[in-house]
């Protein structure tokens, strides 16, 4: 059958967008942490802190932003190969922590602090280092302890690392031997066809895994094991035969499949599908449910929740000549769109590739990456 579309402004409830986006496992008190770990690059922002690359606003209501920090704020390892940025970020949104993950090429894994004026590098494992880590995403065990999965592109790897960045387990591209539920992926991987997960999330003990980048386009799952033997924690995981989407203009299906995130009610899956302007909610066995459509000529690369609202960062927007659009959306409808190279002066924001919303002391931020050329920024909440 042909996409059932539900349009935005239609506040059904299917998404439940009225309270905090929680992974699932999270609780609220504080995860093991290891900072004997970390290198310090970059402590305070106030030192050598980039100041707004122009006096912009840009959204519309009370959902307006202007540019805090650009990538002058990043440490100075990451300066230099912030070009090559194509990833994403991951937020701890556990009560009392608020820290913010991602990867660039050659520098590795980085941390922004909670309060946003500190961004620090970890020690990253070599064969991590030098990859393409796609977009990152942080879970939680039975025991709190925290974990970051990297998709690796160039790679055809999955990584998972703790907190501190200590690689914690690799999972590969499928053997012909892997069986699937779904005859095509069984023929693709048996051809030998190519592994490129673009995107993971973690949701009721397995890993979802979006492979858009390739001709498979499905969604592939893996189950995810924590054992801690003597105190000696391990985490594996391996391919299960659930797989779902598929290239195709039928409903569930994907031109695209970039991004994958848990909805806000911690049980259903909301996949970018970047050419349609749309972003498919699933469940957890991989069946359809839905689709919330965006502008025409939006290309969505990720959702993200905080409180009740959501927002999507595009590749592209319907204008080309703008740069690309940030949308925040509340019951399912657009209600500002930022627009970064256009009106904020960020002339690299011409595609973006991520963001994340968190609040701080009652004001919204934006963190953004562009890409082609790769960039970074820091969006402040306009209050007066």
């Amino acid at each position: 059958m042909m996409r059932t579309i539900f349009v935005m402004a239609v506040a059904c409830g299917l998404w439940p967008f009225a309270q905090a986006f929680p992974h699932a496992g999270h609780v609220d008190k504080p995860a093991k942490h290891d900072d004997s770990q970390v290198i310090t690059i970059a402590q305070d922002a106030d030192s050598g802190a980039a100041s707004p690359s122009s006096s912009g606003v840009s959204g519309q209501g009370k959902l307006k932003f202007r540019v805090l920090y650009t990538s002058s704020h990043l440490p100075a390892i990451a300066r230099g190969v912030v070009v090559r940025a194509h990833g994403g970020f991951a937020v701890d949104r556990r009560e009392g922590r608020g820290e913010i993950y991602f990867a660039l090429p050659d520098a590795g894994i980085l941390k922004i602090d909670s309060d946003l004026k500190s961004i620090k590098v970890l020690d990253t494992a070599p064969e991590m280092r030098g990859a393409n880590m796609h977009n990152t995403t942080v879970w939680f065990d039975a025991e709190d302890n925290g974990y970051l999965v990297f998709p690796s592109t160039d790679r055809a790897k999955v990584f998972t690392t703790t907190l501190t960045g200590t690689l914690m387990h690799v999972l590969g591209t499928p053997t012909p031997k892997t069986q699937f539920g779904v005859e095509a992926v069984n023929r693709y991987f048996g051809e030998k066809g190519n592994f490129v997960p673009t995107d993971v999330e973690y949701a009721g003990g397995n890993y979802f895994v979006t492979t858009g980048y390739s001709k498979l386009d499905y969604v592939l799952s893996a189950e995810v094991s924590v054992r801690n033997p003597a105190g000696q924690t391990s985490v594996s995981a391996a391919w299960t035969p659930l797989a779902f989407g598929g290239k195709g203009t039928e409903a569930g299906q994907f031109g695209t499949g970039h991004g994958v995130t848990l909805a806000p009610d911690g049980k259903t899956l909301v996949v970018s599908d970047r050419p349609h302007a749309e972003l498919d909610r699933f469940t957890q066995a991989g069946e359809y449910m839905d689709t919330v459509k965006l502008p025409e000529g939006s290309f969505p690369c990720d959702i993200d929740f905080e409180s009740n609202l959501a927002i999507v960062g595009c590749l592209n927007g319907p204008d080309r000549s703008k740069g690309a659009p940030i949308y925040i959306l509340q019951d399912r409808k657009v209600i500002s769109t930022i627009m970064p190279k256009e009106e904020l002066g960020l002339k690299n924001f011409q595609h973006i590739h991520n963001v994340v919303l968190v609040k701080r002391n009652g004001k919204l931020y934006v963190i953004a990456q562009a890409w082609n050329p790769g960039d970074f920024a820091i969006l402040e909440q306009v209050t007066d």
